[in-house]
């Protein structure tokens, strides 16, 4: 599958002479769009050839890793369980309604316990209880999520000076930077409040599947918007007036908050005139239902 490039046409861009594309993984799947069918695609080829029958992962309520996983469970023929961050409540909210939809098991557990997720005794008691599944760690973050998300990059048909994605758990950035192997300027945008902490996260990823360390790359930690899944009104009002002249959706809790950073960087005269930047749009669209249930935001 190939995900299609969108060049933006905007007065902005043209003010500063900056040429911007999107790439639209977000049109991969209906349900594994985006970065988590790039994280899911060889962590299922693994489960299958070691025969497991069950995809065991981890999130949050509102996790559009949680919802992936159970789509690619049904689609590919594997049961799926949830590990749930935190306690039940009814009725479910649309991401945890779907993934039920599909199938997965849901299975809830404390905060507390649940910061045990990537410790040993623990996977081991969870493949114990639950007939040793195929585990794949929150986000899909592993070794394998990174040797899909360097496809990312395989198929640009552009030159351009600049790769931007936004960052979660750091793998889709990981991946890029390894497929890059040192070409371009790769620029991610964390979520979370606090995003440094990622740096090193990430060269570990890298690493980890490279055995390589990359510079050409740095984090932009300024617009988490006071945290993960955190909003504010400027983020929501920019949100929709892009959709409104581009037609691209975007979602408040990655590609906006990128989509925000990227054009209050080309404001600031953060690029030279004449740069071409790729903007990797990673899905996650499915997040907008439950931002309109929880917060009534209209996304």
């Amino acid at each position: 599958m190939e995900a299609p490039l969108q060049k933006l046409h905007d007065p902005l861009l043209e003010a500063h002479d900056i040429t911007l594309w999107i790439k639209r993984e977000d049109l991969l799947h209906p349900h594994i769009s985006g970065n988590k069918w790039r994280k899911l695609k060889y962590n299922l080829q693994a489960a299958q050839e070691q025969q497991k029958t069950t995809l065991l992962t981890f999130g949050g309520a509102y996790s559009n890793h949680i919802a992936a996983t159970a789509a690619a469970g049904k689609e590919y023929g594997f049961g799926t369980i949830g590990i749930i961050r935190g306690e039940e409540h009814l009725p479910l909210n649309p991401t945890l309604s779907f993934a039920t939809s599909c199938g997965m098991e849901l299975h809830y557990i404390s905060r507390e316990k649940y910061k045990l997720k990537h410790e040993a005794p623990f996977l081991l008691e969870l493949a114990a209880q639950f007939n040793n599944p195929y585990i794949i760690p929150e986000g899909g973050t592993n070794n394998l999520a990174v040797k899909g998300c360097t496809e990312i990059v395989q198929d640009i048909s552009i030159n351009y000076d600049y790769i931007c994605c936004a960052s979660g758990t750091g793998g889709t950035i990981a991946g890029i930077i390894a497929g890059l192997a040192g070409e371009k300027q790769v620029l991610g945008f964390p979520a979370l409040k606090g995003g440094e902490f990622l740096q090193q996260e990430i060269e570990q990823l890298v690493h980890n599947y490279s055995g390589q360390k990359y510079s050409n790359w740095q984090l932009i930690t300024d617009y988490h918007f006071g945290g993960y899944a955190k909003v504010k009104p400027e983020l929501i009002a920019f949100i929709k007036a892009f959709q409104g002249q581009h037609q691209i959706p975007l979602e408040p809790i990655y590609t906006g908050k990128m989509m925000y950073g990227l054009f209050e960087l080309i404001k600031g005269g953060y690029f030279s005139k004449g740069t071409t930047i790729l903007a990797v749009h990673t899905g996650g669209l499915q997040g907008n239902a439950g931002f309109r249930e929880r917060l009534g935001l209209e996304v």
